[in-house]
């Protein structure tokens, strides 16, 4: 990118009419987040059509700025009421509703806007920077490579499973186990329960989220008198200081975090709930006191919100130089594109092409990066009140929003027995102390393992060696990912026999 085309670029941003248009997008994607059960897909769906009358750039910010936004405003929910406000703010409710809990929404809140904004800042600056080698990455994944990262998101069970193993393994199972119900997609097998057509689809994960954690919770409240928080409430200036200063000090948590966002969203197919789970998983795994995790680590919260908005910034490398979709929301960006004559690929990168377009959007994200930091820490105090208000008013409006927004997204009346069914499983799961989390993993990640799984095998006739031979299948990537999966696997054996010979 010469230096014309980047002043060119925020000339065209810094002009009062994009300017409103990013701002607009941002502040309803903040909302359409934090309604359980919506997320940027849908809120993006909504204001698709709406866009006609705009130029292409601003209509192009206002989605990505719905994009962004959406992407931070999952956590509100996910922190205060734990429920998932989107999908990839699944992993932000394992310590941020805790934190709530206990009297520290502001901190949590903090934390959210801070780490959601840093990394946005990071990745993005890293995007416009290093671009043509992250396209060269792009390309080199395939299938093989997209069933690796999924099949390393499953593994990570053995990382974050707590008390009984047995317990983690068997919950995680039991994830899989659900993503059989329905057809086969890639190959239209019918299997467990095809035969209707509410089931033909199979069970929707977001359903299942929903189910999981808000019904789940709002059942256990419902014997609870006062508010969500248990202890003393500190909305104050102090808590949003100790969320910036717990964000600030963890520098190579918030970097580390965002890159695993932007690579994991790079990969189509991926996405931001693969990515929220990975980084969550690595955090755990890196830290010197890893069974204070689910319990209120603010390093929990740190890691999943960075992940979340590094994974924007990965997951537009893909939809607009390849036109492939890596994400539903970015399906939606790229219909917005071919909507206002704009044609993703090479021309999107082209000095005589949509060049300045795609820099300019890349900057409205910068630019909306920040307003998600200011929106989030002034609204902190505002935003933490709602852990002190009764349980008798929050319980319905959240089982009723939880019903709309499930409904919401497929028509379908079995999402509604789903949040039922899987709102009692999530209750019952937490008394008896079976890990909801390694579930989680293997309801996300069980249908991107299996689809990709199956069209790798039919590009290697049925030879599972493309996973590991590089000299005849040229896929190396495949290889350094096995080998993780491997280390992840049976590292801690091998350590452990290891220091057992040594101390023989």
């Amino acid at each position: 990118m010469s230096m014309e085309t980047l002043f060119g670029a925020i000339d065209a941003l810094l002009t009062t009419q994009t300017m409103f248009w990013l701002l607009l997008g941002v502040v309803i994607g903040i909302i359409v987040g934090g309604l359980p059960g919506l997320g940027p897909p849908l809120g993006m769906a909504i204001i698709l059509p709406l866009t006609l009358p705009l130029e292409a750039a601003d209509a192009i910010i206002l989605l990505v700025g719905v994009y962004s936004g959406s992407m931070y405003g999952g956590s509100i929910a996910a922190i205060l009421i734990n429920t998932p406000g989107v999908s990839s703010s699944a992993a932000t409710m394992f310590d941020g509703y805790p934190m709530s809990q206990q009297g520290r929404a502001a901190t949590a809140l903090s934390i959210s806007a801070t780490a959601s904004a840093f990394a946005g800042l990071f990745t993005i600056t890293a995007l416009i920077l290093f671009s043509p080698l992250l396209i060269e990455m792009v390309l080199a994944v395939g299938t093989p490579e997209r069933f690796l990262v999924a099949l390393l998101g499953l593994s990570m069970i053995t990382v974050i499973t707590r008390g009984s193993f047995a317990k983690g393994l068997l919950a995680g199972v039991a994830g899989l186990l659900i993503t059989t119900i329905g057809s086969a997609q890639p190959i239209s097998i019918e299997r467990r329960y095809a035969e209707s057509l509410l089931l033909f689809d199979g069970i929707d994960f977001v359903a299942v989220l929903i189910g999981l954690f808000a019904i789940a919770e709002m059942m256990k409240l419902a014997g609870q008198k006062g508010g969500i928080a248990e202890g003393e409430v500190r909305i104050d200036r102090k808590g949003i200081t100790e969320g910036i200063t717990s964000t600030v000090t963890r520098p190579v948590t918030v970097i580390k975090s965002g890159l695993i966002g932007m690579l994991v969203g790079a990969i189509p197919g991926a996405g931001a709930t693969v990515s929220n789970f990975v980084a969550y998983s690595e955090a755990v795994r890196a830290s010197s006191d890893p069974d204070s995790f689910g319990s209120g680590n603010e390093v929990g919260v740190v890691a999943s919100e960075a992940s979340n908005n590094g994974t924007v910034a990965g997951s537009l490398v893909p939809a607009i130089s390849f036109g492939i979709p890596g994400s539903s929301s970015t399906a939606v960006l790229i219909g917005g594109l071919l909507m206002h004559g704009l044609r993703p690929g090479p021309s999107m990168f082209q000095a005589d092409g949509e060049l300045l377009l795609t820099y300019t959007m890349l900057l409205a994200l910068l630019v909306g990066n920040v307003v998600i930091l200011v929106f989030g820490l002034t609204m902190v105090t505002r935003l933490g009140y709602l852990t002190k208000i009764d349980t008798d008013y929050i319980i319905p409006m959240v089982v009723v929003l939880s019903f709309l927004g499930t409904y919401a997204l497929r028509i379908n009346p079995i999402d509604i027995v789903t949040i039922i069914v899987f709102g009692v499983i999530g209750f019952y799961m937490v008394r008896y102390n079976y890990s909801v989390i390694a579930f989680v993993l293997g309801v996300v990640l069980g249908d991107i393992a299996e689809d990709n799984l199956y069209t790798a095998l039919q590009l290697s006739d049925g030879s599972y060696m493309i996973f590991v031979n590089p000299l005849e299948y040229g896929r190396w990537l495949s290889l350094v990912l096995s080998l993780m999966i491997f280390a992840l696997l049976f590292g801690p054996f091998i350590k452990r026999g290891i220091a057992n010979f040594r101390s023989a």
